[in-house]
């Protein structure tokens, strides 16, 4: 007795069983398993309870059998698609090693939000601030300038001190005992 096909051409199902003998990664493969159980006549719960995938894979494996799609099965990527690429990654460093006002912006400091509108402008990929602080972050880069200042005010801070001959002259014992009361 012939395998009757429900929706595939005599051409698509050698065209999947011939995929099936490749080294797919496990996504692709339950594709290819999921139109070929449809096309014998499984039903989608059957499908689903065989391969262990969810409704909403079978269903849509299922329709593009039925659509006459069924070559289509490697065209769709898996996972959710990346935006950036090398050279946006190339053009972020080259923005945040540079200052704004050489890209005609008038403050002095890059921020991630001003980064994201400018590489959307730029390059058509719009990428949140959060993510472009961890793309700077994994480049060891930060949109903090960097300032030495902190360093100089905590050194000369630790050169203060209070000296006693500061003191007016005309201050009086009480002042000086007060003075000692506050230390301890």
């Amino acid at each position: 007795m012939e395998n009757q096909s429900l929706y595939l051409t005599p051409f698509q199902r050698k065209f999947l069983l011939k995929s099936l003998v490749t080294d797919l990664r496990p996504e692709y493969r339950r594709r290819v398993e999921i139109m070929l159980l449809a096309d014998a006549g499984e039903s989608q719960t059957q499908i689903c309870e065989t391969l262990g995938c969810s409704q909403e894979t079978a269903r849509y494996w299922i329709a593009m059998a039925q659509a006459g799609l069924a070559h289509n099965w490697s065209d769709r990527p898996m996972g959710r698609p990346k935006t950036v690429n090398e050279e946006y990654l190339a053009r972020l460093k080259e923005l945040a090693s540079h200052s704004p006002r050489e890209y005609g912006y008038p403050f002095q400091h890059w921020t991630a939000q001003w980064l994201s509108k400018h590489l959307t402008k730029e390059l058509g990929i719009k990428v949140s601030a959060c993510h472009i602080n961890r793309l700077l972050k994994e480049m060891g880069l930060s949109t903090r300038p960097k300032n030495n200042t902190t360093k100089k005010e905590t050194s000369s801070q630790q050169n203060c001190s209070i000296r006693i001959n500061d003191l007016p002259l005309h201050a009086s014992p009480n002042f000086l005992s007060q003075l000692s009361l506050i230390e301890n």
